[in-house]
């Protein structure tokens, strides 16, 4: 994919690029997918996503957040493939009962989107956490709805000239929790075979 337009600032910084790739290879976001993203922000993961599934709802609480993450998507018109709707709400209320991905960008109201993650059987669900208390009990949020799939923890720096050679610049770190809520299909098989008891 074409390195993407970020002309307008939203005060809270994009995803860095190395974080969004990450993500991307965790969705596997295909033609056919509708995504769902909380928090759009600048609109880095929305156009990113946008370049891959099908359709794309965003959710932003803060109007002047989505007004920004709208100019980025039209500085990114041309890449862009995807049905995309805009949504000004406050999740879990406007998030889509359709939706077979979701990246939740922020903390705000985790626990109840992981819900409607697993009332809906969102299939790959991803949320980017940058604090260690947040980190836990996101993990635990996880673990209790059995969503779990794997956390991965990284750090990415950016070399700079020092002296003459090279130093480097440390982002913050990274947790990101990835998950799914679709049922087990082994697991529903083994139930429809002995009557849903173990």
């Amino acid at each position: 994919m074409p390195p993407i337009a970020l002309p307008h600032d939203a005060k809270a910084g994009p995803t860095k690029s190395e974080v969004r790739a990450v993500v991307h290879s965790k969705l596997e976001l295909e033609a056919d997918d509708h995504f769902a993203e909380v928090g759009s922000c600048t609109g880095a993961i929305t156009i990113e996503a946008a370049q891959r599934a099908g359709r794309v709802t965003a959710l932003e609480r803060k109007p002047e957040r989505l007004e920004t993450t709208e100019k980025n998507l039209a500085a990114n018109e041309g890449s862009i493939t995807a049905d995309i709707e805009l949504r000004n709400a406050e999740a879990p209320d406007g998030l889509p009962d359709d939706a077979d991905a979701l990246f939740l960008g922020g903390s705000r109201n985790f626990e109840a989107v992981l819900d409607h993650a697993v009332a809906t059987e969102i299939d790959r669900v991803i949320m980017n956490v940058s604090r260690l208390e947040v980190a836990g009990k996101a993990t635990e949020a996880f673990r209790e709805r059995d969503i779990l799939e794997e956390v991965v923890q990284f750090q990415v720096s950016h070399g700079y000239e020092l002296a003459g050679a090279t130093s480097f610049h440390s982002d913050n770190p990274v947790y990101m929790l990835v998950g799914s809520a679709t049922p087990d299909e082994a697991a529903a098989a083994d139930d429809s075979k002995t009557g849903g008891s173990r």
